[in-house]
């Protein structure tokens, strides 16, 4: 099976429980070449990012859509330019906007902007916060996330070293982990909750742990390589684990892991989230411990989904989770196979 078949089989169980009715409207009512989407990508140099708008233009053109009516921009990590973005988007009358926010922060100004202007609105990836959830819900507005909760990923990072157990990743058998934390966009929900809930998992299963360092990379790999060079260059062999807030940032660890004649799985462990290819190659090698697929596929097809269903007329929850999925040696291979 190719990718594509893959990701349809995924999306047409999640999307019975995430996606509610249509109204009156059925998908594939209205025009779809004729319509126009507005898409804001927070930073095209993101890896994850880059995956995910490719393929969503790619499933949006399977869905009927013209290429040309799909306008993809980049806010090159900047809150202000992205603003102007949604304003054209807005004058230019698009039929529905999706957009990855640079700060979550100001998602209730896009939000009323978009209500304002009467264009549906899909939000991805970052996830607002659920106060602002909860204003959609409360006002009946056309307005989504999709995405997962970046709780769950962080808990899937502390799992996988406690599934490693405390004889094993206990280097120096002291009783306590020793780790370092490389955080990604410090405005970003996900960075707060992947640093959170990795330890969490770890005090949860009872295990004691010590941070000796806490940096933010800022999802940059060259940031996470120098923190994590640095760090080790510091604390030495008393670094246990490093966990990386996302892969671009754990291939960085790895670089300078090496660097420094550690060997992970062997005297430290690593772990990411994301599984991009390169991760899962070096999962597979032996050469990280773990990482977390954030689906790119099944997300970008929900959201694909979620914008054609409002333009239809039709409802949508107003968080639709695509969910993530735990990756270590034991299925990096069937992973790799669907992102490949």
């Amino acid at each position: 099976m190719n990718k594509k078949v893959i990701a349809l089989l995924l999306i047409t169980a999640m999307l019975m429980a995430s996606i509610t009715g249509c109204g009156s409207s059925s998908l594939g009512d209205a025009d779809l070449s004729k319509m126009k989407v507005g898409v804001c990508i927070y930073e095209f140099s993101d890896n994850f990012m880059t995956l995910f708008r490719e393929e969503l233009e790619d499933y949006l053109i399977d869905q009927g859509f013209s290429r040309e009516n799909i306008i993809i921009v980049d806010a090159a990590n900047n809150q202000e330019t992205q603003t102007e973005q949604i304003d054209k988007f807005i004058a230019d009358k698009v039929d529905v906007l999706i957009v990855n926010p640079v700060n979550t922060s100001f998602a209730e100004t896009i939000t009323n902007k978009a209500v304002k202007a009467r264009i549906p609105l899909v939000y991805i990836n970052r996830e607002p916060d659920a106060a602002e959830e909860e204003r959609w819900q409360d006002n009946g507005w056309n307005v989504t996330y999709v995405g997962n909760d970046a709780r769950q990923s962080g808990t899937f990072q502390g799992e996988m070293i406690i599934e490693l157990g405390l004889e094993t990743v206990d280097l120096n058998g002291d009783g306590v982990i020793q780790y370092i934390m490389v955080e990604g966009d410090p405005e970003s929900n996900a960075t707060r909750y992947r640093t959170e809930y990795s330890v969490k998992a770890l005090t949860d299963a009872g295990f004691q742990v010590e941070c000796l360092s806490n940096q933010v990379g800022n999802w940059q790999q060259d940031q996470a390589q120098q923190i994590v060079a640095d760090a080790l260059e510091q604390y030495g062999n008393d670094i246990e684990v490093v966990f990386c807030n996302n892969d671009a940032m754990a291939l960085g660890a790895l670089q300078s892991i090496e660097a420094a004649g550690r060997t992970v799985g062997t005297d430290i462990f690593l772990v990411g989230v994301d599984a991009l290819s390169e991760a899962l190659e070096n999962i597979l090698a032996g050469k990280m411990t773990g990482t977390v697929f954030n689906d790119h596929i099944t997300q970008s097809h929900m959201a694909a989904d979620a914008a054609i269903t409002f333009i239809n007329g039709g409802t949508n929850a107003y968080y639709i989770d695509s969910g993530y999925v735990k990756v270590t040696s034991d299925n990096v291979q069937k992973i790799l196979d669907m992102v490949k």
